[in-house]
């Protein structure tokens, strides 16, 4: 089985508990039932350079919008160039608004643990520190005993050869990135990261993902 059947496998598991929640015994909250009635949520991942994230994530159907900033590190309002030295303790993130009753919770989990790796240690692809840590950063109960079901159907199904090491941790502050680091990616195309890192990444996941996708991308 390859990676992505077998998440895609796992996600289909999670919603028909999410429907069916009274016969099946696993905790896993009934979140679309729960999150319809709401405008929009937050959520908030790390998965390597916020670059790629952003990219990704702004493209779904039902997502309002996607900053880039930082998450989980000790420093108040730190800069970029402090983040990039890996003693703030912060990780690279998108905080991501999204309306309930278009995408679920559940669906976004199934993007995030399609478009990154989740067992490298402080490290995706060429990007090495750890920023750019995989994490987690919940905003609610639902939100993490959620996260912690997946992650742990992942961890059964042996879906990477290698453990999961992907923190689910509290979301605490968000600081968004500095002005030039929004839309990077669709502002900076032609930019040799952006070509070889980014690009195919996002081609990709618009394959993968091509139901999911807003009209207007």
């Amino acid at each position: 089985m390859n990676k992505i059947a077998g998440i895609y496998i796992i996600f289909i598991g999670l919603m028909q508990v999410a429907s069916c929640a009274q016969s099946d015994p696993v905790p896993v909250p009934n979140e679309t039932e729960m999150n319809t009635s709401l405008k929009s949520d937050t959520v908030t991942f790390g998965a390597g350079c916020f670059w790629c994230v952003e990219a990704i994530f702004e493209q779904l159907n039902g997502v309002i919008s996607v900053e880039s900033g930082y998450s989980g590190g000790h420093v108040k309002n730190p800069s970029y160039r402090e983040v990039c030295t890996g003693t703030t303790g912060h990780a690279e993130v998108c905080q991501i608004v999204y309306d309930p009753s278009v995408i679920s919770f559940v669906e976004l989990l199934e993007v995030y643990w399609k478009t990154h790796d989740p067992t490298t240690l402080n490290r995706q692809g060429p990007d090495v520190g750890t920023q750019y840590r995989s994490a987690i950063f919940y905003h609610n109960e639902q939100q993490k005993t959620t996260s912690e079901e997946m992650k742990s159907k992942l961890v059964q199904a042996g879906i990477w050869q290698n453990p999961i090491i992907t923190e689910i941790v509290p979301f605490r502050t968000f600081y968004k990135a500095e002005d030039y680091h929004q839309e990077y990616y669709f502002q900076n195309t032609s930019q040799p990261y952006c070509s070889a890192v980014i690009t195919p990444k996002v081609e990709k996941f618009k394959k993968v993902f091509a139901d999911k996708l807003k009209k207007s991308k």
